[in-house]
């Protein structure tokens, strides 16, 4: 998977880096969502719940066009989403 980092849109803070972005995306027990919502139908934002190499959980929202992604927002997990990831881990490796 290739990707867009031309004219990052976001500040990267904390631990994030662009590293730990891509990593959660190769996570292989990422979430994805696609919203259901008409305001997202002429461009596709997707979800991106994973976890990086180094541990830090990354919700990042990004458009793809099949070839390269490109990240509009990411940050760290906020708790509910760290109990969210873990839930549905849980779920798959039961």
């Amino acid at each position: 998977m290739e990707f867009d980092w031309d004219n990052l849109a976001f500040a990267l803070e904390g631990a994030l880096d662009q590293p730990g972005i891509e990593e959660s995306f190769e996570d292989p027990f990422a979430i994805r969502l696609l919203p259901d919502s008409p305001r997202f139908a002429v461009q596709a934002r997707f979800f991106n719940l994973g976890m990086s190499a180094g541990g830090l959980g990354v919700v990042s929202v990004y458009r793809t066009n099949g070839k390269s992604v490109r990240v509009l927002h990411a940050r760290a997990f906020e708790p509910e989403e760290r109990f969210f990831y873990q839930r549905k881990l849980d779920q798959t490796l039961a």
